[in-house]
């Protein structure tokens, strides 16, 4: 691709979306591309990802179309409406020299893909999940390619897809040394902003798992004042991680929601892990998710729903026994995601 193109990113909504598109960012600038912006919502955590890599941003009202009745529907179309105007605008103006917009989720993408297509500008598309939710799958009318992280997605698009795989920040391979303990390390949680679920599952097994693990929790920052009296020599506990490379290297057994993120970084470590999916996730895609793992050998799911009747503690065994020299190497296309979209573009 030449260094010349000019590139808009948009995604948002989640940190899955916000953090991919760092990732891709930071790989393009290593290739020379030197004019790229951002696209995102007013108050978003893109916001301040842009920001704090030095990416000019544009921001754009933004609504969510539920697959449901909801009066907010109503007010949230407005909205959508007004964020495609803005985008017009960006577009004939400050933007008006853009050669692509790429998206990669999460609503507040949809305004800038559908009026980059109609002003002439290449469209393209990620999808992180197994599964496409609706602003991606409005996105994907508009897209000239799109570029998946999973070979099962495409039974669900009805155009060509690329299997780049999920581009994973390079901070996973270049970690620093691995963390030693003196017990096995267990590395629990539920995502950037924590899941009440399993740290309730952490207070019911605490006793059995840090008599056998070394423990390190991320319980989230809004749920870290409980936790701070139970600190202990062998138990960690954080809110937010910035040393998740290291810790997810490092780890020997993971209990994890099942995010694209973290099954994606999980695959490329071939780490065993224990996967609780989302129950209320759209279109049940954590479950498809964390099954990608599943069909590799180092990887269970219990579901929430399971959870009460099963043995926590021999689910764990029972990965600690997994041979990782005999597992099936994952079938992604792509040994570096971010290289071969580049080449793509």
């Amino acid at each position: 691709m030449s260094k010349d193109k000019k590139i808009v990113f948009s995604g948002g909504g989640s940190g899955g979306h916000s953090v991919i598109a760092m990732t891709l960012i930071e790989y393009f600038r290593s290739q020379g591309i030197k004019d790229i912006q951002y696209i995102g919502s007013y108050h978003g955590l893109e916001k301040d990802l842009a920001h704090k890599n030095n990416i000019p941003y544009h921001a754009i009202s933004t609504g969510k179309l539920r697959r449901y009745f909801s009066f907010e529907n109503f007010i949230d179309f407005f909205k959508f409406i007004f964020g495609v105007l803005q985008c017009f605008v960006l577009f004939l103006g400050k933007l008006r020299t853009t050669d692509i917009v790429f998206a990669t989720g999460g609503f507040v993408s949809v305004p800038s893909a559908i009026a980059g297509k109609i002003l002439g500008k290449k469209v393209y598309l990620h999808e992180q999940t197994s599964r496409l939710g609706l602003a991606n799958k409005i996105i994907s009318k508009f897209s000239d390619k799109i570029f998946v992280s999973f070979e099962s997605t495409k039974d669900f698009i009805s155009k060509p897809c690329i299997v780049s795989g999920y581009p994973i920040r390079s901070s996973f391979f270049n970690s620093k040394e691995k963390i030693i303990y003196n017990r096995p390390l267990l590395f629990i949680t539920g995502g950037g902003n924590g899941s009440k679920f399993i740290n309730d599952l952490v207070d019911d097994w605490f006793d059995s798992l840090s008599e056998k693990f070394h423990i390190i929790h991320q319980v989230g920052q809004q749920y870290i004042n409980d936790y701070l009296e139970k600190r202990s020599e062998n138990y960690e506990i954080f809110g937010f991680m910035d040393n998740l490379p290291q810790v997810l290297s490092s780890a020997d057994l993971i209990i994890s929601r099942a995010g694209a993120g973290i099954v994606s970084e999980i695959l490329a470590l071939k780490k065993k892990v224990l996967f609780i999916p989302l129950k209320i996730a759209q279109r049940n895609e954590q479950f498809h998710n964390a099954m990608e793992v599943v069909k590799c050998g180092h990887g269970r799911i219990l579901s929430e729903d399971d959870y009460q009747c099963s043995d926590l503690i021999g689910i764990l065994n029972d990965l600690e026994n997994v041979k990782i020299d005999s597992l099936t190497t994952h079938k992604n296309k792509a040994l570096n995601p971010t290289e071969l979209i580049f080449q793509n573009l």
